[in-house]
């Protein structure tokens, strides 16, 4: 069977074939069970709270330590490894971490006791390397290493340190008191020696300034001239700088202007070509499109009227040529018809003629009865007798019997004689 172990963590396997046991620090192994045992022990860093409760220094002052260890079993020593896990297998890590921290407190209060307060106060570097060093040595022989061991903290009841610090303190301001005297005791002797030396440096000093005094009225007057004169030209020099100088600025200040005008010359320039383009891009090219465009429409509005008026001209042809056609055609079925029925009458004469009078009898007989039709009142007149006499009609009758003649000659094209 195969068991696995994290790197914080080491595996013992022990039994049959393994002699020594076989230590795996981190990684996986194979136990053949009932006949082999695996055991495991833990690599991780144990953090100890070294502390020493009124240990008796060298001078015999009490006084409590605290100190911070990191300790842990070294699983990539196989020797170490091997020690530790003679010394702790089975051990959980809250009884590994309870001997080492009782090793390095024995040490810790050890040390103390070899050193005085002042030594462990001043130069804790000392004290840990000291704790460190021999606690090492012995933590190895277990198997465990010592990574890390820092002094924490460092306190008594007496107040030793407090009256080792006030009489510190007091010393410090003796020779502060004292170094403050010594400076102004010699302040005041410089000084007085400054004084002396000022006195007679003032008084060699006055007796120079006569000498030169002196000297001074008897040169002044020959360099009177001389520097009248130096004076006169150096005030035409100045004035003929200044001069000079004013026209310098002046012509720099027209080239300035000049600089200034053809800038603003280029800018307007720049300025109506920016208008004139915003003006072309705004105004002329829109108009143009404008312009274009009504003219577009115009040709087509005009091509439009010439192809309707071309058209409707066409039209007009062509209805006239139908309707010239129908008239021709109507015109050439009616001679026809009339020749034909001219050419009927010449052959069978009266045959024809009562043939086409009973064929227009019921048109005859709609015509007539149309007045009828229209008469409101037909009164019969008898004599009285039992034999009807001839009737008597009214003014309507008479009419249609006036024109039967002229309607059958319409209807039929045979004139009716009247009698």
């Amino acid at each position: 069977m195969f068991y696995t172990c994290g790197p914080n963590e080491a595996m013992v396997v022990s039994g049959f074939g393994r002699s020594p046991p076989l230590m795996i620090a981190g990684g996986r192994v194979f136990v053949f069970p009932c006949i082999q045992q695996i055991q495991r022990i833990t690599l991780n860093t144990l953090t100890l709270n070294v502390k020493s409760d009124k240990v008796y220094t060298r001078h015999g002052v009490p006084i409590s330590v605290t100190g911070i260890a990191q300790v842990k079993i070294q699983g990539q020593n196989k020797e170490m490894l091997a020690t530790a896990c003679q010394m702790f297998m089975g051990k959980s890590e809250a009884e590994i971490a309870h001997i080492a921290l009782e090793t390095l407190e024995g040490h810790q209060r050890a040390i103390i006791a070899h050193l005085t307060v002042e030594e462990i106060y001043q130069d804790r570097k000392k004290f840990s390397e000291q704790v460190f060093k021999v606690a090492s040595s012995d933590l190895v022989n277990m198997g465990i290493g010592v990574v890390s061991y820092t002094l924490k903290d460092v306190h008594d009841d007496q107040d030793y340190l407090h009256s080792l610090g006030k009489a510190r303190t007091a010393q410090v301001q003796k020779d502060a008191r004292i170094g403050e005297a010594q400076y102004k005791r010699d302040a005041v002797i410089r000084e007085a020696h400054a004084m002396q030396e000022k006195v007679s440096a003032q008084y060699k000093n006055e007796i120079e300034m006569a000498k030169a005094q002196r000297d001074y009225e008897l040169k002044k007057a020959a360099y009177d001239v001389e520097v009248n004169t130096k004076k006169a030209e150096s005030e035409m020099a100045y004035q003929l700088q200044v001069a000079k100088t004013k026209q310098r600025i002046e012509e720099e200040k027209m080239q300035v202007q000049v600089v200034e005008r053809t800038q603003q010359i280029t800018l307007q320039e720049q300025e109506i070509i920016r208008k004139e383009k915003e003006l072309e891009a705004k105004v002329k090219k829109p108009a143009e499109a404008e312009k274009y465009r009504l003219e577009r429409l115009a040709e087509a509005q005009r091509l439009q009227l010439i192809m309707e008026a071309e058209a409707e001209a066409e039209s007009i042809r062509i209805k006239g040529e139908a309707e010239a056609f129908a008239v021709e055609a109507k015109g050439r079925a009616d001679a026809e018809q009339m020749a034909k029925k001219a050419e009927a009458f010449k052959q069978y004469k009266e045959g024809a003629m009562v043939d086409m009078l009973l064929e227009k009898l019921p048109l005859m007989a709609e015509e007539i009865s149309k007045p009828l039709l229209s008469a409101q009142k037909v009164t019969m007149v008898s004599s009285g007798g039992s034999d009807v006499g001839p009737a008597k009609l009214t003014g309507e009758v008479l009419e249609i019997m006036t024109k039967l003649p002229a309607t059958v000659e319409k209807l039929t094209g045979v004139r009716i004689a009247q009698a």
